[in-house]
């Protein structure tokens, strides 16, 4: 039997129908070949990082084809212009080479993220006849390039000093595991682990194995099926379905996107522990939230920390009076609903949040929670507060999840003039496993913290026979279960 070189030869070069992403088998069996080199290289510290950059840049090559030069050019300049920060006394001259990096940064975003959706716009309102460009957008450009100029802009400000050595900056910047889908890492987290000497305990071996396998359930089997077989549908043509099938359909997806972006999250913290480094949390059972401002703190942390950290806080925070406090506050996430696609829907799902959060800091009391969290009162108040807040997160989830406002209209309409709630049964029977699926979610992520603790330091002390058993099965049931192609994970568009 002769080795196929055209598969061979396919290993190695882009093809934007098989993207490399986590859950996929390709992955699985490159990341143990990996595993074997990276290990045999633990006690040489300069080949491994540079045998670890080097691979962080064929993953993004078959992540993304050529426009991996994006990810070199954002390297070079900040560690440059951060070099030069670090020598600046002038603060004019501090303050242009800050501005050179948000300006390649930003540009970049500007030209592959929103070059049509900005033109688009202007012509409509010069009423010209733009003619948009086919623009390739680069998988996870926004997540590296905030990572970068979050780097930069910590050398501006002086907490935390340059790197001299390029590669390690490299390594940061690159480093597979975050790299097309976040968590937005900090460099103050996670340049000290760089150089240290590579450890990896059992128990790292076992949480890492253990956030290996959440992610997968959550995006293989719970995001991925009822995504194809129930969401994806009602949502490609409300009009279709009844309101109680569209209300049911906006539920599905909020479970789909949580168990999507927050599985890849618990890959990229599972495989980093494998490699000796440790990633911060980046999802805290959101939907658990009673306020919208403590929905922030559980969801997409790294994100929602970076906003409030590098442009909530830059446009002056809660520094310059309570009515620029609530401006800055809808200012921030209206571009963080901007930073999540080139479209008015997303543009109106940040500006819903962003009236949230003012209007939770105007109230003060918009939690519904009392400093007393024993009585039975403070309990019914926060279960309120989870009530309005999930419902308020759902339906902003409309306007996220749909590429129109025509469509999230007629969901709307259809969930209000439209209802039919007769056919409940007639749907939950349709849809068995789909609904099985949803109800298996949601129940495991309101779970109580001490919960989800327990079953994790338990798995974590199981032998190692028993969690490659679990793996197993799940691939089991992956496979059993799976779409004849493997689904991207949600937030690769973003």
């Amino acid at each position: 039997m002769g080795f196929d070189l055209d598969k061979i030869k396919a290993l190695f070069v882009y093809n934007s129908n098989e993207p490399m992403i986590f859950n996929s088998g390709f992955f699985m069996f490159l990341f143990l070949a990996f595993l074997i080199a990276y290990t045999a290289l633990k006690k040489r510290a300069t080949p491994r990082l540079i045998f670890v950059t080097l691979f962080s840049y064929y993953f993004y090559y078959k992540s993304s084809g050529f426009y991996f030069f994006l990810l070199g050019i954002i390297t070079v300049s900040d560690f440059l212009l951060a070099r030069c920060l670090a020598i600046a006394r002038k603060k004019y001259l501090r303050r242009i080479l800050l501005s050179i990096s948000v300006f390649i940064g930003i540009g970049l975003l500007a030209y592959f993220k929103y070059f049509n959706f900005f033109g688009a716009s202007f012509s409509a309102i010069v009423n010209g006849n733009f003619q948009p460009s086919d623009i390739f957008l680069p998988v996870g450009i926004s997540f590296f390039t905030f990572q970068s100029l979050s780097y930069t802009i910590d050398v501006y400000r002086k907490n935390i000093e340059p790197l001299n050595n390029l590669l390690d900056y490299a390594f940061f910047v690159s480093f597979f595991p975050q790299l097309v889908a976040g968590p937005i890492v900090r460099a103050r987290d996670f340049i000290p682990q760089i150089r240290q000497p590579l450890k990896v305990t059992g128990e790292m071996i076992g949480a890492g194995i253990y956030f290996i396998v959440c992610g997968l359930f959550k995006k293989a089997i719970i995001s991925d099926y009822i995504g194809i077989n129930f969401v994806d549908r009602i949502f490609e043509n409300p009009s279709l379905y009844s309101g109680i099938e569209n209300l049911f359909g906006i539920y599905g997806y909020g479970l789909q996107i949580y168990c999507d972006f927050s599985g890849y999250s618990d890959m990229a913290i599972g495989i980093a522990l494998l490699l000796g480094f440790r990633f911060n949390i980046n999802f805290d059972s959101p939907y658990k939230s009673a306020s919208i401002k403590e929905f922030w703190r559980r969801w997409h942390i790294s994100l929602s920390s970076w906003l409030r950290d590098y442009l909530y806080i830059s446009l002056g925070g809660n520094r310059k009076g309570k009515i620029r406090t609530y401006i800055n506050l809808f200012i921030t996430m209206l571009l963080g609903g901007l930073w999540h696609g080139a479209n008015w829907n997303f543009i109106i799902w940040g500006a819903l949040h962003g009236i949230a959060l003012a209007a939770h800091k105007f109230f003060g009391i918009f939690t519904l929670q009392r400093k007393n969290k024993t009585s039975a009162g403070a309990y019914l108040r926060r279960l309120a507060g989870i009530f309005l807040t999930f419902h308020f997160v759902m339906f902003a989830w409309i306007f996220f999840r749909n590429s129109s406002l025509e469509d999230c209209s007629t969901a709307l309409s259809q969930i209000f003039g439209n209802f039919q709630p007769q056919i409940i049964w007639q749907m939950l029977s349709g849809y068995k496993l789909v609904f099985i699926l949803i109800a298996v979610g949601y129940i495991l992520h309101f779970l109580p913290a001490k919960a989800e603790n327990y079953f994790k330091n338990k798995f974590i002390n199981t032998s190692l026979i028993f969690k490659v058993a679990v793996m197993v099965i799940l691939i089991y049931l992956i496979v059993q279960i799976k779409s004849s192609d493997v689904q991207p994970f949600i937030y690769f568009q973003f």
